[in-house]
């Protein structure tokens, strides 16, 4: 993956390494905006070693309420083919997970049935309805059988490199990439069984290039809808497709969230669906001391953070800036105080980012400068200090209380202490700290010289 980009830009490092790009302050367009959210379910892929062990509660709503509900704890009850339960526990799994303990059976049963599912990254969704494409294909028949759409061409590669893992042992299965610049001459037919790709590539070779019988599609994988949805073409292109599709053809969406757009979307996707549905988790402020500092500007903040350093540095902390801008440039002054830091950007490419990451995880640097869009559901256990540099708000200036509740959730996990500090250098940003406690009904409190030694105990 390391020749993969997600921006084809011309950009160049500054003297940390960062790669800067001209014009911080554009408002995003569309594209921009669903890259930021595909380099985001990217970066999850690339840093996930193993499964997280979620205690999210699945919710199974079926489509026939009568028909039994059963759920799976080992794989060998599926009762898949030998060589995909050996391709199965290769790639490490040794059990199901919970996402995989519910969707599977309903992915595997005869007559198929169409599923519409919510699952975070690294929940193990790729390898279940891998599987589930995987056991529906006749590897005699030399046509596509399984066709899956993924939002961007890397995101194709990442499932594709699932694929190829899952089905090693497997040799006479066959796959192929409907992605830009995979050039096939005009008349040809496609051999390999299963095709992932991108909606509008797949589009083109179903009808237009007719490299695909649509008519002869088995299963039907729509991945990443939250992503996909992000450009409109791409809600277009899908739909299309699967209008082309069989009535008795298997239909499978994926989402991470399923804000209202998404729903509707799903629903004309899938027809008659199966839906697993993730409860929330309900992310809790009692494991963490909230506090603030006050400042009169952004050197006092700086200098503020100086003071407190020491007693951060002995655990592992996350500062959180508004702008890629601050976060370059308090990374910078940090470095130049002689401060060992990690700098976490949105204009870097994905591999870099993830392996900043694998540093901050691996103990490396202790101190990780980053902005939200970078830290969306990135866990690291051993972070337990917070600090909150620029104050989260939304695009019109008021508080954002879900980005402060996702920043400070970074510590506090786990049952374990944790600590947040908000730095304040205004009364506008008074006043949104005030609002959050409010909100969350919690009192933040003032940070004296004192509480230094708590901060210790706390971070120890």
């Amino acid at each position: 993956l390391s020749s993969l980009h997600l921006k084809e830009e011309k950009t160049k490092p500054d003297a940390n390494g960062a790669v800067v790009k001209a014009d911080d302050n554009v408002e995003k367009t569309e594209d921009e905006e669903k890259e930021d959210r595909a380099a985001q379910s990217l970066l999850n892929k690339l840093i996930r070693s193993n499964l997280v062990d979620t205690t999210n509660q699945v919710e199974v709503l079926q489509r026939d309420p009568t028909s039994p509900l059963y759920s799976v704890k080992s794989f060998e009850e599926l009762r898949l083919k030998p060589q995909l339960l050996e391709g199965v526990y290769a790639m490490g799994f040794n059990r199901p997970s919970k996402i995989q303990e519910n969707a599977l059976p309903m992915m595997l049963a005869e007559p198929p049935q169409n599923l519409i599912a919510q699952s975070q990254s690294g929940t193990g969704k790729t390898a279940a309805f891998v599987l589930a494409m995987l056991s529906r294909v006749e590897p005699g028949n030399k046509y596509p059988q399984c066709l899956c759409l993924s939002p961007t061409y890397e995101l194709a590669l990442q499932t594709g490199k699932v694929i190829e893992q899952m089905g090693k042992f497997y040799p006479e299965l066959k796959l192929a990439y409907a992605v830009r610049g995979n050039k096939l001459e005009r008349g040809q037919k496609i051999s390999e069984q299963i095709v992932i790709g991108t909606p509008g590539t797949v589009l083109d070779w179903c009808s237009k290039l007719k490299f695909i019988d649509p008519k002869k599609i088995k299963v039907f994988v729509l991945d990443e809808a939250d992503v996909m949805i992000a450009t409109q073409g791409h809600q277009d292109q899908s739909i299309r497709i699967q209008r082309m599709l069989p009535k008795d053809c298997q239909m499978l969406l994926f989402s991470a969230t399923f804000e209202d757009s998404v729903w509707k979307f799903a629903q004309k996707v899938v027809p008659d669906p199966n839906i697993i549905k993730l409860k929330r988790e309900e992310e809790t402020l009692d494991t963490i001391k909230q506090y603030y500092v006050l400042c009169n500007n952004r050197d006092e903040k700086f200098q503020a953070l100086c003071n407190i350093y020491g007693a951060i540095t002995i655990a592992q902390a996350m500062i959180f800036c508004h702008t890629r801008k601050t976060a370059g440039w308090l990374a910078a002054e940090l470095s130049k105080e002689g401060h060992q830091v990690a700098l976490l950007s949105g204009e870097m490419m994905v591999e870099q980012r993830a392996a900043v990451i694998e540093r901050f995880r691996e103990g490396k640097e202790k101190v990780l400068v980053t902005t939200n869009v970078c830290a969306r559901g990135i866990d690291v256990e051993q972070v337990s200090v917070v600090i909150n540099f620029d104050l989260p708000v939304d695009k019109d200036g008021n508080p954002d209380n879900e980005t402060y509740l996702h920043r400070i959730g970074r510590t506090g996990r786990f049952g374990k202490r944790g600590l947040a500090i908000n730095m304040v250098d205004s009364k506008h940003s008074m006043n949104i700290l005030n609002r959050i406690q409010e909100h969350f009904n919690k009192k933040i409190n003032k940070l004296d010289t004192d509480d230094l030694d708590e901060i210790e105990k706390i971070t120890n």
